[in-house]
């Protein structure tokens, strides 16, 4: 596995910790609210729902790590590309059912660590 491929790997987990974070933990704040396009009144109503997916964020997260530091790398890899694959289909979900820009925001970034899992 490249280096390339591990950054790119990398760039995801950390795009889905900060995820995390915005969902889990500053859903109400003005900066969640501009970034997911909600007003007070609906961030107040979901904040259990958002706490919810900012969980399954951070699930993706850890499993792209624990594929960056399998100790065998053919194992690492597999678990890496099991991941970056959940969120490539979870971006082209999201950009289906809720924002085009996901799969800009979320997806573009994953299929980039995916193609360089594949080539490199």
């Amino acid at each position: 596995m490249s280096l390339l491929s591990s950054i790119l790997v990398g760039i995801v987990a950390l795009e889905h910790v900060y995820i995390l974070i915005l969902e889990m933990f500053l859903w109400t704040t003005p900066r969640a609210m501009r970034t997911f396009g909600t007003s007070k009144e609906l961030a107040e109503a979901s904040k259990s729902l958002a706490a919810n997916q900012g969980l399954y964020n951070g699930f993706l997260a850890a499993g792209l790590v624990w594929g960056l530091c399998y100790p065998n790398a053919v194992i690492g890899w597999q678990i890496q590309l099991f991941f970056v694959i959940c969120v490539v289909v979870a971006a082209v979900y999201g950009a289906l059912t809720s924002n085009k820009s996901i799969l800009l925001k979320q997806g573009l970034p994953a299929i980039l660590a995916l193609i360089s899992l594949w080539i490199l």
